[in-house]
């Protein structure tokens, strides 16, 4: 699934989104972009990871499905996997 803060750009529209200072630079903190209040990390709370680790069995023929659309065929396994659930009201 996509993240709904990612988007396509052009290189044309990346270089005017730079200009405009709209790019989060790595170099720079959140605090010092502005994107963070002031009292953000007073109200932090670390939050465990909801997933679990298994070792799942599947057919060859499922597993080489997934395979041939390159890195991230165990995101997408998961990501099928979760909308089933969802439909099935887990």
């Amino acid at each position: 699934m996509t993240s709904p803060d990612i988007r396509r750009a052009s290189l044309a529209e990346v270089r005017e989104m730079d200009e405009r200072g709209e790019l989060h630079r790595e170099d720079s903190a959140p605090e010092e972009d502005g994107l963070l209040p002031e009292d953000f990390w007073e109200k932090a709370a670390l939050v465990a990871p909801s997933r679990v680790s298994v070792h799942l069995k599947v057919d060859a023929r499922v597993f080489d499905f997934f395979k041939r659309g390159g890195k991230g065929h165990l995101t997408r396994m998961q990501d099928v996997l979760a909308a089933y659930a969802r439909a099935k009201g887990g």
